[in-house]
């Protein structure tokens, strides 16, 4: 008998690909209810001995914040609980003098993104001394900074498992970008449990924030197989779980997922990188104090409209990921239908869906894009940017 003919398998789409590629995942993953509680197991077997432990006052009124002390026992240098939800510049100093002061050699990290951040930027300080500025940009370090054990309580940034911490100068009204290998946590921990009293809203915020990682991976010019594989299961994640986690906060198998999800992206983008979205949300919470995963939420639609043209094949991607893409459709319909599918989700989530109900004036909106174009976030996007297209996206969402 003859041999039949393999079946087609469709590419996965023109794009970004890159003739060459380099991808990094230094991060251990601990996944499992309770886990939290090996967080001193973790930080010996990387030879700590006495770890600041970094969180918020949220955390700690939602009863998070004595588990895992009291797994650490005496050990635990002391707690920090000053980070607010938009952390600057002189809370890390602040923290890095409670941790010089407690004899701290490392840090553990229990909260969301904006507490992590804090920890990267304590365990730098601790290392290197001087100030944040000093690191700004990309690969500015060449050593293991002090360890760091990371605890994720949302699932959105991903910054447990990311080279990249984002930390606001309140002065200057900007985001200070570190981006390096070196920053990326030791051991990241994922513990379902810790998720299940997190308020809808903020549940919602993130979920979307991980959602734009995971598509801008998908997108960027950097992007490649490995980091398609990371984001597009994320996406497949992320749809079928954020608004059950919205819904039933303490379905504890959709926070596992979501939380997977979030990693998964974080580990993309990490290596991809983001794009046109990321820059105009760190300007807008730069300036306008708009909470992170909001302004991604509410720019992630407009973003893919603004790089439709060059993108089309790499959306129809995330159109199957998400359970969208019908037989015979073309990648531009199925790229449509993944834009559409985002706001359907951000909408079912409770999110708004234009800029205005951020409380941004209408008149700033020329002076976000000519600062957009300084984030480094923006070199990686498919459509090359000018002030004057980021004016008209920004317009359209507003």
């Amino acid at each position: 008998m003859p041999e039949a003919d393999p079946p087609s398998v469709s590419p996965p789409g023109p794009g970004p690909g890159p003739l060459a590629f380099v991808f990094s995942a230094p991060t251990r993953i601990v996944y499992g209810e309770g886990t939290a509680a090996e967080a001193g197991i973790e930080m010996s077997a990387l030879g700590g001995r006495r770890p600041l432990l970094v969180t918020d006052a949220g955390v700690r009124a939602a009863g998070l914040v004595d588990g895992v002390r009291k797994a650490l026992g005496k050990s635990c240098a002391g707690v920090f609980d000053e980070v607010p939800q938009d952390t600057g510049v002189h809370v890390v100093e602040k923290a890095a003098e409670a941790a010089r002061a407690a004899g701290a050699d490392g840090v553990i990290s229990l909260g969301g993104g904006s507490v992590l951040d804090t920890a990267k930027g304590l365990a730098l300080l601790l290392t290197e001394g001087g100030r944040l500025a000093d690191y700004q940009g990309f690969q500015m370090l060449s050593r293991r900074q002090a360890f760091h054990v990371a605890i994720p309580t949302t699932a959105g940034t991903g910054s447990e498992a990311t080279f990249v911490a984002v930390i606001k100068d309140h002065q200057a009204r900007s985001k200070i970008l570190l981006f390096d290998a070196h920053l990326a946590p030791d051991v990241a921990i994922l513990d379902p449990a810790l998720l299940a009293s997190l308020p809808p809203r903020i549940t919602a915020f993130t979920g979307m924030d991980a959602l734009t990682h995971a598509v801008e991976s998908v997108h960027s010019l950097q992007a490649e197989p490995l980091t398609d594989a990371l984001a597009l299961h994320a996406v497949r994640l992320i749809t079928g779980s954020l608004a059950v986690c919205v819904q039933r906060g303490r379905d504890l198998e959709a926070r596992g997922r979501m939380l997977v999800a979030a990693t998964l992206a974080g580990q993309a983008f990490t290596n991809a990188m983001v794009c046109v979205v990321h820059a105009l949300a760190h300007t807008l919470g730069g300036r306008f104090g708009v909470p992170h995963g909001l302004a991604n939420a509410i720019l992630l639609p407009f973003g893919m409209e603004y790089n439709l043209g060059h993108s089309a094949a790499r959306y129809a991607l995330v159109a199957e990921a998400m359970g969208l893409r019908h037989s015979g459709w073309s990648d531009e319909e199925a790229a449509r239908a993944a834009v559409e599918g985002v706001r359907e989700l951000s909408a079912r989530v409770g999110l708004p869906a234009r800029l205005r109900e951020t409380g941004v004036p209408r008149e700033a909106l020329a002076e976000i894009a000519e600062a957009s174009l300084s984030d480094g976030s923006i070199v990686y996007n498919p459509r090359p940017a000018d002030a004057a297209s980021l004016t008209e996206l920004l317009e359209a969402a507003w």
